[in-house]
C-alpha cells in the first residue's frame, strides 16, 4: 500500500528570492556572526538553514483541506507563512524573540505541539545545528573532523549550559543583568586580556617600538607589521651568491593622500640592496612599477635586482626545497598619529628575529606537533606553498611568530587554573556537574573559556604566518586562508600581537566575544565526533545536513593547520577528540583521485561511502518529516556538463540508492560571487537543497519508455508551477530536477532496453530534455510576430540576416516580414532584416495605444525600463499597463533566457531576462497597488 503523509511547505513552495537575498547579504556581515568564532570553509548561510528548517517542519496548507479547502485559501495561507519566513531570514531578526517565537508556534502546530529534535551528521561549521537551536529545536550534530566538532561544541553545546549566567571574573562587571551567553562572552574578553598581559610580560621585549620619520611626527611608535621579503641567491655567478628579494609589490598604501611605497636602492658594486620609504603622490607609471615588485614579465617569475636577469621559477623551487631561501626586512608599518606610518627597515628590528635562531623550544615545536605536512596541489585547488620548501606547518611561521604562539599555548594551563579558582569563588560547584563527564561545574566552565581562547590562538596563527601578505588597498594584513589553500607568498607581513591594529591578540578575542554574545540558545545541544557512515543517530530527529561535495577541497588537510595548535591547547580538555596526531584523512568522504588510485577509484569510494551514510539517515528518517540535504555545484562542472555533471549525478545516485525519493529541489544562491576562489576552476556556484522522503516499499520497476511518458505527463505542470512561483530562469534547470527526480526515484528502478538500471546521469539528461521541450512548446502560445522574433533571435541574435530567410520564416507563421515590421519589432532594408534592440524601441510606446501589440514588445520594453532603473515607478507602471499579457511576457522571458544562455551563449542578454524574472513577484505586487492614477493624480491608463 502506498504511504500517505502530510506535505510540508518545503515540498510545495518557499519564498526563494527572499531567502537568497538574505543569504547573500549575510556574507557581508561580520561582527557578531557565528562564522567569526572560528574559520571553517563553505559554511551554509544561517538565513538559508533557518528558512529550510522552518519549511521542512511546517505543514503546507494543501495538507489541511478542512481549513483550506480551495486553491485560493491555500495560496493565502502560504503567503502568510512566506511572510513569517521573510521576517525570519533577516539578520536583524536572528535574536528577535517575537519573530522567533512566531516561527516556533507554527512548528509546534504542525508537529503535535512539540518542537522535534534536529540532527546533522555532517555538521562542519555548525550552521544547521545552530539554527535548529535558535528555533528552539533540540540540536544534535556530528562530524568526523575534530576541528569541526570543537566548533560545534562551542556553538551549540557550551552556551546552553551557561545560559543567563553571570561572568565569574573578579574585575568590574559590564552590566547588571546577563542574558543568554553574554556572561560567558564577557569572561572570554576579560581572560583574553589577562592572557595578553601575561604574554607581554614574557615576550614583550621581542616587539620593540619603531622610530617614526619626521613626516609622521617623529618619536617612537608601536609597530603594526614588519614587511619581509623572501630572498634567493642571485642566479648570476658574478654576484657571488648575494641574496636578492622576491617581492610581489612594493606598494604599502594606495590611499589617496597617504600613498607610500618601498624603494629599493641597489648597489651593484657592493652587492647589496637597501630599502627606504617614499611618500606620494605618485604618477600612474610609478604606481605600476611599485605594484609589480620584482616580478618579471610573461613566462618568468622575478628579476634579479643586482644582475637585471630573470630568476626562473624552477630555480626558486630548487633553492626553496634545499632550504636556501632567506628573508630580509624591507619596511615597517607603525601606528602613527591619525593613521598608518611607514618607516624604513631597521637592523635592530631585524636582529630581534636573528637572535631567536636556534631556540630550543621553537625547534622542538617544529619537530613535534608542527611537523605535519602542508597540502600538495593534488589535494586542494587554492594554491600550495609546499613546492617552495614550506612543507610542514612549522615552516609557515618565522621564529618570532612561533614564539608568540608557543607563549599563548603555554599560558592556557595557567588560565584554566585561574578561571577555575574564580568560578569556585563566585559559587560554581566543585562537585561533579552531573553531565556524565566526571567534571565539576567550575571545571567545565574553565574548560569552556579555554576552548574559546584556544580559538583566539588559532585566529592569531591565521593572521600571523608567513603566508600573510600586506593589503595596500586597505592597509591591513591578509589572513593565511584568504583562499581555500595555502599559496606561496613572497613578501609577507608579520603582525604585532601586542599592537592595537590589524592581526593583534585583542582583536582575535574581540571577534570571539562578539560571536558568543549573540548566541541565543533556546534548547539543548550536543556535538560529537562520529563518522556519518556509522553514526548513532538520535531517535525521532528530523534530518538536515550539508555533506561533502564529491571532489571538492579536502578540508581535513587544511584543518590540520588549526588542529596542530588546538591539540596541544586542548588535549587535556577533550582528550577523546585530540587523541590522534592529525585529522582523519582516509575516511573523509571526498573523491580525491590521489588518495584512491585515480578518478574511478575516487568516484567509487565516494558513492559507496555516501550511500552508506545516507542509508543510515534513511533508516532513521521520520515518516512525517522529510529530510533536507544541501548540495553545492561547481562552476566548472556546470559549465562543462550542465545539470547532469558527474559530481551532481554521483551524489544523487548515492541518495537514491540509499533509499530516498527526491521530492523537491530548491536552488539557493548562498555563495559570494567575488570570493577569491571564484576565479578558479572549482568555485561553488550555488547550492541546491534536496527534499527527500523514504522511498515507498511498494515501489515497482518501470521501463525507460514508461518513465519518459510519465515525465511528459507530469513535468510540464510542475514546471508551470515553478514559473508561477517566479523561479529565476538560471535556477529553473536545478528546480526542475525536483519533480523530475521525484518521478525517477518513486520507482524501484527504471530499466533500459537491455534490462540494465538507468543511471541518474541519464535521468538528469532526460529531465533537462523535457524542460527544453516545454520551454520550446511555450512558443506556440505566443502571437505570430513574437514567434517570428524568437526564431530569428535564436538564429541571428541581433545581427542582420537575408530578407529571403526572414520571408520564409514569416510565411511559415502565416504572416509577412512587413507585418513584423509594422509591429515595430524589426528593421527591413536593402535586402536585410534585423531585430531592433531594446534601445531602438519607441521610448514613448504604451500598450493601450498600440494597434499591433505583441508579447515581444511588452517584454522588451519591461526589460528596457528594468535594466535602466530597476524596480522604478516607470517599470511598475508599465507592468500594470501590460495587464493580462504579463504572464505571457514572463513565459517569453524564460524562453529567451534559455536561448541566450544555452544556445547563443550571450551572458548579457541572459542576465537581463534572469533579472526581470527575479523581480517579477515584487513588480506584480507593486503593479497591483496602482489604481489608475499617476503621480500627478491624472488618469494613467484605462484597463
Amino acid at each position: 500500500m502506498t504511504k500517505t503523509y502530510k506535505k510540508k511547505l518545503i515540498e510545495v513552495a518557499i519564498p526563494l528570492e527572499a531567502i537568497n537575498e538574505a543569504s547573500a547579504r549575510e556574507k557581508s556581515i561580520r561582527h557578531g556572526h557565528p562564522s567569526t568564532l572560528h574559520l571553517w570553509w563553505a559554511r551554509r548561510p544561517l538565513a538559508a538553514c533557518r528558512a529550510v528548517l522552518f519549511a521542512q517542519l511546517v505543514d503546507d496548507p494543501s495538507s489541511n483541506l478542512e481549513e483550506f479547502p480551495t486553491h485560493e485559501a491555500q495560496e493565502a495561507e502560504r503567503k502568510r507563512l512566506f511572510t513569517i519566513i521573510e521576517d525570519l531570514v533577516k539578520w536583524e531578526n536572528s535574536t528577535n524573540e517575537e519573530v522567533l517565537e512566531k516561527a516556533r508556534a507554527e512548528i509546534r502546530k504542525s508537529c503535535g505541539g512539540e518542537l522535534p529534535p534536529v540532527y546533522d551528521p555532517f555538521s562542519g561549521g555548525g550552521s544547521i545545528p545552530l539554527e535548529a537551536q535558535r528555533l528552539g529545536l533540540p540540536s544534535f550534530g556530528s562530524d568526523l573532523n575534530p576541528v569541526a566538532v570543537m566548533i560545534g561544541k562551542s556553538m551549540i553545546e557550551i552556551p546552553p549550559r551557561f545560559k543567563n549566567a553571570d561572568p565569574v571574573h573578579g574585575g568590574a562587571k559590564e552590566r547588571n543583568f546577563y542574558r543568554n551567553a553574554e556572561g560567558l562572552a564577557e569572561d572570554v574578553k576579560f581572560y583574553g586580556e589577562w592572557m595578553r598581559e601575561e604574554a607581554w610580560r614574557r615576550v614583550g621585549h621581542l616587539y620593540p617600538q619603531a622610530p617614526l620619520p619626521k613626516p609622521y611626527g617623529g618619536g617612537d611608535a608601536t609597530v603594526i607589521a614588519w614587511i619581509w621579503a623572501r630572498t634567493v641567491a642571485s642566479p648570476d655567478p658574478a654576484f657571488g651568491g648575494a641574496h636578492v628579494p622576491l617581492v610581489s609589490s612594493f606598494l604599502l598604501s594606495a590611499y589617496a593622500g597617504r600613498e607610500a611605497m618601498i624603494f629599493p636602492k641597489v648597489n651593484k658594486s657592493a652587492r647589496c640592496i637597501d630599502y627606504e620609504i617614499k611618500q606620494g603622490p605618485f604618477s600612474k607609471s610609478e604606481l605600476e612599477v611599485a605594484r609589480s615588485g620584482t616580478k618579471a614579465g610573461k613566462g618568468q617569475d622575478f628579476i634579479c635586482l643586482l644582475s637585471d636577469t630573470a630568476i626562473p621559477r624552477e630555480y626558486i623551487r630548487r633553492e626553496g626545497k634545499a632550504g636556501r631561501l632567506g628573508q630580509k626586512l624591507i619596511a615597517i608599518v607603525a601606528e602613527g598619529n591619525g593613521g598608518r606610518a611607514y618607516a624604513s627597515p631597521s637592523q635592530d628590528h631585524e636582529n630581534v628575529l636573528i637572535g631567536l635562531k636556534g631556540d630550543a623550544a621553537i625547534s622542538e615545536a617544529r619537530d613535534t606537533f608542527l611537523a605535519g605536512e602542508t597540502p600538495t596541489r593534488a589535494e586542494i585547488t587554492g594554491g600550495v606553498c609546499s613546492a617552495y620548501g614550506l612543507t610542514t606547518w612549522g615552516s609557515l611561521f618565522n621564529d618570532r611568530q612561533l614564539t608568540a604562539l608557543l607563549t599563548f599555548l603555554n599560558i592556557l594551563p595557567d588560565l584554566r587554573k585561574k578561571v577555575f579558582e574564580d568560578a569556585i569563588a563566585v559559587g560554581l560547584s566543585e562537585e561533579c556537574s552531573g553531565q556524565g563527564d566526571g567534571i565539576s561545574l567550575a571545571g567545565t566552565y574553565a574548560n569552556a573559556i579555554s576552548i574559546y581562547l584556544s580559538f583566539a590562538i588559532t585566529k592569531l596563527a591565521d593572521r600571523g604566518s608567513t603566508i600573510c601578505s600586506w593589503d595596500s588597498s586597505r592597509t591591513i594584513l591578509r589572513n593565511t586562508f584568504a583562499r581555500q589553500g595555502i599559496p606561496m607568498t613572497w613578501d609577507y607581513a608579520e603582525g604585532n600581537p601586542f599592537s592595537s591594529s590589524t592581526g593583534n591578540w585583542s582583536s582575535c578575542c574581540e571577534w570571539i566575544f562578539k560571536a558568543i554574545e549573540k548566541f541565543s540558545p533556546n534548547s539543548s545541544g550536543s556535538e560529537s565526533q562520529q563518522d556519518a557512515q556509522s553514526a548513532q543517530i538520535p531517535k525521532a530527529a528530523a534530518i538536515s545536513t550539508d555533506p561533502p561535495y564529491y571532489d571538492n577541497i579536502a578540508y581535513s588537510i587544511l584543518s590540520d593547520f588549526f588542529y596542530s595548535l588546538l591539540r596541544p591547547a586542548l588535549k587535556n580538555v577533550a582528550p577523546e577528540i585530540f587523541s590522534v596526531i592529525s585529522t582523519p584523512k582516509s575516511e573523509e568522504l571526498v573523491a580525491i583521485a590521489s588518495r584512491h588510485g585515480g578518478r574511478d577509484g575516487a568516484e567509487q569510494f565516494f558513492i559507496e561511502g555516501m550511500t552508506k551514510a545516507i542509508r543510515k539517515m534513511v533508516e532513521n528518517s521520520l515518516e512525517d518529516i522529510p529530510a533536507t540535504i544541501y548540495y553545492a555545484f561547481k562552476q566548472s562542472e556546470v559549465k562543462e556538463e550542465g545539470i547532469s555533471s558527474t559530481g551532481w549525478a554521483t551524489f544523487l545516485q548515492a541518495v537514491i540508492e540509499a533509499g530516498y525519493a527526491v521530492v523537491g529541489t530548491w536552488p539557493m544562491r548562498t555563495e559570494m560571487a567575488n570570493r577569491m576562489i571564484a576565479s578558479g576552476t572549482n568555485a561553488l556556484a550555488n547550492s541546491v537543497v534536496l527534499v527527500c522522503r523514504k522511498r515507498d516499499d511498494a515501489a515497482e520497476p518501470v521501463t525507460r519508455a514508461e518513465f519518459i511518458r510519465t515525465l511528459k505527463r507530469e513535468l510540464p505542470d510542475a514546471i508551470a508551477e515553478l514559473q508561477a512561483a517566479n523561479i529565476a530562469p538560471a535556477d529553473m534547470p536545478q528546480s526542475a530536477i525536483g519533480p523530475g527526480m521525484g518521478i525517477f526515484s518513486r520507482y524501484q528502478v527504471v530499466l533500459e532496453a537491455d534490462d540494465s538500471p538507468m543511471s541518474v546521469k541519464t535521468a538528469l539528461q532526460l529531465i533537462n530534455a523535457e524542460l527544453d521541450e516545454y520551454l520550446g512548446g511555450i512558443q506556440g502560445e505566443f502571437d505570430p510576430d513574437t514567434r517570428f522574433a524568437i526564431n530569428w533571435f535564436e538564429q541571428h541574435g541581433m545581427k542582420a540576416g537575408d530578407y529571403g530567410a526572414a520571408d520564409n520564416l514569416a510565411r511559415a507563421r502565416g504572416i509577412s516580414v512587413d507585418s513584423v515590421k509594422h509591429a515595430g519589432i524589426v528593421e527591413s532594408a536593402a535586402g536585410k532584416v534585423r531585430l531592433l534592440s531594446r534601445e531602438e524601441l519607441d521610448e514613448e510606446w504604451e500598450p493601450e495605444g498600440d494597434d499591433h501589440l505583441t508579447i515581444w514588445e511588452c517584454l522588451q520594453h519591461l526589460v528596457r525600463f528594468h535594466e535602466k532603473d530597476g524596480l522604478s515607478w516607470e517599470t511598475i507602471r508599465l507592468m500594470r499597463m501590460i495587464g493580462e499579457k504579463a504572464e505571457a511576457a514572463k513565459d517569453l522571458a524564460y524562453c529567451l533566457y534559455d536561448i541566450s544562455a544555452n544556445k547563443r551563449k550571450d551572458a548579457k542578454e541572459a542576465t537581463a531576462y534572469n533579472a526581470i524574472i527575479a523581480d517579477w513577484t515584487e513588480l506584480s505586487r507593486e503593479a497591483a497597488k496602482i489604481h489608475d492614477t499617476r503621480r500627478d493624480g491624472q488618469s494613467a491608463f484605462d484597463l
